[in-house]
């Protein structure tokens, strides 16, 4: 008779445990895995994040307060003449030379919560203080003292909400890949909304028109749709981002040229960072805006000519420290690079998270 070998009943009772400590392992090693990759994630948002809202959407449930100050300077100088020449070196007519100053100041909050592992919603609001000095002289009219006119502006500028969706887990050799809808109301005082003064010459003649005091917002509805990329490239981090922002056209009244339609714009952007260690990142980038003409309905001036497109470039750096698990403390350093961008802009951000 073939006797059939039995299985000690201690080796039975050594696989329940040893099959545990497996299960155990696996767990522990999706567990870090995922950690690792949350690591992963949040330096990555750290670093592209630097000089534009470009990281990783928020982990649900989770929100970010993000206090932020910034102060723009812009600096152009304008020639207007108003003549006739009798030959390429003599003039008749009226020569005028201004010297435009201003600057901008940002404090803005801004509050992001994460929905879902990928849908993040976020709304900023700004409180804007505008300055403007504007220094000219009438060159023909024989005076050698310049005046000037001072303007200012204060108040509640146009709020934005907008809405990120992370469109993948940037594997496998894959950049990250967001889609971003935002919405900027027109919350603040519009250039339709402020009071206007007459501009009279030297000798008390009316020539025109201008605003008492600056406007915080621009009285128009827009809705911007884009996409960012951001590709971890050790030890750098490449992001760029692509967006269209159409403004809905609005009727300002018959006085103010009717129906207005604000010209649409083009944003794009690119840029790298390092991070030095765990806690010091440094990034570079440029963003350029391609802003369309403005149409009025009622265009009271035929001689006026524009240009169809403003073209807007700035060349940005900055420099991030962690100053806790939670918090993050950012300065941005931009510098314009075409006629119409703002000269410098500084900004300074504060990110915690709860």
């Amino acid at each position: 008779m073939i006797s059939t070998p039995r299985i000690p009943l201690l080796t039975c009772a050594c696989l329940i445990p040893t099959l545990g400590f497996a299960q155990s392992e696996s767990n522990s090693s999706a567990q870090a895995t995922s950690e690792a990759a949350d690591s992963r994630a949040e330096q990555v948002t750290e670093i592209a994040s630097i000089t534009t809202d470009r990281g990783i959407v928020t982990r649900p449930g989770r929100l970010t307060i993000e206090p932020a100050f910034s102060h723009a300077h812009s600096n152009s100088t304008r020639v207007a003449i108003e003549g006739y020449t009798v030959i390429p070196a003599l003039l008749v007519g009226l020569i005028n030379i201004s010297e435009i100053q201003r600057d901008i100041f940002v404090t803005s909050l801004t509050f992001k919560y994460g929905i879902t592992s990928r849908l993040e919603t976020d709304i900023r609001i700004p409180w804007l203080r505008i300055s403007e000095d504007l220094r000219e002289r009438q060159a023909f009219e024989g005076t050698p003292v310049d005046t000037l006119r001072e303007s200012s502006g204060e108040g509640l500028g146009d709020v934005e909400l907008s809405a990120r969706y992370q469109l993948n887990d940037g594997l496998d050799g894959w950049p990250y890949v967001i889609g971003v809808f935002r919405v900027k109301a027109p919350t603040g005082d519009s250039p339709y909304d402020v009071d206007r003064r007459v501009v009279e010459d030297s000798e008390g003649n009316p020539i025109g028109t201008e605003l008492e005091q600056r406007p915080t917002g621009s009285g128009f509805w827009s809705f911007e749709p884009g996409l960012s990329f951001i590709y971890p490239s050790d030890p750098a981090v490449l992001f760029g981002s692509l967006s269209y922002v159409w403004t809905q056209a609005k009727d300002q009244g018959t006085e103010n040229g009717g129906r207005i339609d604000p010209g649409d714009v083009i944003r794009l952007g690119f840029g790298m960072g390092f991070a030095f260690n765990e806690r010091t990142s440094f990034s570079l980038g440029y963003d350029h805006s391609i802003i369309q003409r403005t149409s009025f309905e009622n265009n009271s001036d035929l001689f006026a000519s524009t240009f169809d497109h403003i073209q807007i470039g700035s060349l940005s750096f900055g420099l991030s420290q962690r100053l806790t698990p939670n918090t993050n403390l950012s300065l941005t350093v931009s510098v314009g690079v075409t006629e119409n961008a703002p000269s410098s802009e500084l900004t300074l951000r504060m990110p915690f998270t709860l």
